[in-house]
């Protein structure tokens, strides 16, 4: 292919009367730029009356095109399926329905730089809901992900951490270290971690407890929303959401498992879903693959775990991603995924039954294994 027929691939103009440019299309992405969006030359000038040919009029299109700076997203809005996006309880905002898990940026094995690559490649592509908490990997996820947030990348995310203190002072300190780290001046949805315990919804709502750093936290613009997450047992869940009530607070979301699995053993779904949906509270759906060991029971596949927490009433589906091989299958499942009617819930299901009953794959319910704060108890202040 000689240079006229590679630059007649790139650019293809419209509505080319007069020597006046109304719109310039590029072949290769697919965009199509308004006139007053590219620099370009009247027929009065010496340069378009030298353009003696399509093929060269085509070829100036495209150098002036790429003169005009278009911004990075305008063009992925155009040449890609963009991913859907839901609304956060009452909150009112659109968040992303995949969000990027924070664990999984600072694993072993995953390098600062691929860290880096997978949120903002993430945000390129249409997520803006990032997870992360004061305690991932020492505050290494934190870290990486405040580097990954430089250039501009902050203002297109909804950024979520969460925090273990119980008492004021220990929130408020881990609050404080969070924002140095993400190294932002406000957290949009701040959500206090590990709600496992049953004493944990009274300890968090007492006089000096840690509602009362976040809520002084709110104040001061540092931080937007308030939720709270747990993975053990939803009667917990249900005694926090009771407890908040009782002190007339309403959370703004909750995060909780949603999968395949739960369905069927001690569930988030059946017991806490209604009533966050009678609350109007954005709810946000974790370990849809029970990070891996749903998958090791042989019965699902990633992207059906994915469809199925879709599927239900949640706000953002989160996965963690320590790969771009990872993300692209978020991303996928995301811009693929329909509607699931009910015959089709009740045959993945039916796959599931069994394998579910006892918990054996639901490790964050039946052992310690995901619980950071049993662990290390002096977390919670």
């Amino acid at each position: 292919m000689n240079q006229a027929d590679a630059d007649e691939e790139l650019v293809e103009g419209s509505n080319c009367l007069g020597g006046t440019i109304s719109h310039v299309r590029c072949r290769f992405t697919g965009i199509l730029v308004d006139a007053s969006q590219v620099k370009y030359l009247t027929e009065g000038t010496d340069e378009v009356r030298a353009m003696a040919t399509r093929r060269r009029f085509l070829g100036f299109a495209a150098a002036t095109m790429i003169s005009a700076r278009i911004d990075r997203q305008a063009w992925a809005t155009d040449t890609k399926n963009s991913v859907p996006s839901r609304t956060l309880g009452h909150t009112g905002e659109r968040v992303s329905m995949v969000g990027i898990g924070g664990y999984h940026l600072a694993r072993p094995g995953v390098g600062l730089e691929e860290s880096i690559r997978i949120v903002r490649t993430a945000i390129d592509q249409g997520i803006n809901f990032l997870d992360n908490c004061w305690d991932y990997n020492g505050g290494e996820s934190e870290l990486r992900m405040g580097k990954a947030l430089h250039d501009g990348y902050r203002e297109k995310a909804f950024l979520m951490t969460k925090v273990d203190g119980r008492n004021r002072a220990t929130a408020a300190n881990q609050i404080n270290d969070s924002l140095r780290r993400l190294q932002t001046d406000r957290i949009d949805l701040l959500q206090f971690h590990e709600v496992i315990r049953d004493d944990d919804p009274d300890r968090i709502f007492a006089p000096g407890g840690a509602l009362e750093a976040v809520l002084e936290a709110r104040k001061a613009g540092k931080v937007r929303y308030i939720g709270f997450t747990g993975h053990k047992s939803p009667d917990i869940h249900l005694k926090m959401l009771a407890t908040a009530s009782a002190h007339q607070f309403t959370f703004d979301a909750v995060q909780m498992p949603l999968n395949v699995m739960d369905h069927h053993f001690n569930s988030f779904e059946t017991k806490v879903l209604p009533v966050l949906k009678k609350q109007n509270i954005g709810v946000l759906a974790m370990k849809p693959m029970g990070d891996h060991f749903i998958l090791q029971s042989k019965t699902v596949t990633a992207v059906e775990c994915l469809h199925y927490a879709m599927n239900l009433p949640t706000s953002v589906v989160i996965t963690g991603c320590d790969s771009l091989k990872i993300l692209d299958q978020a991303l996928n499942a995301a811009r693929s995924f329909q509607a699931m009617g009910k015959p089709e819930v009740a045959a993945l299901l039916a796959r599931t039954a069994k394998a579910a009953q006892s918990g054996e794959f639901e490790m964050y319910k039946t052992s310690h294994h995901f619980d950071g704060t049993y662990q290390n108890p002096r977390w919670l202040g």
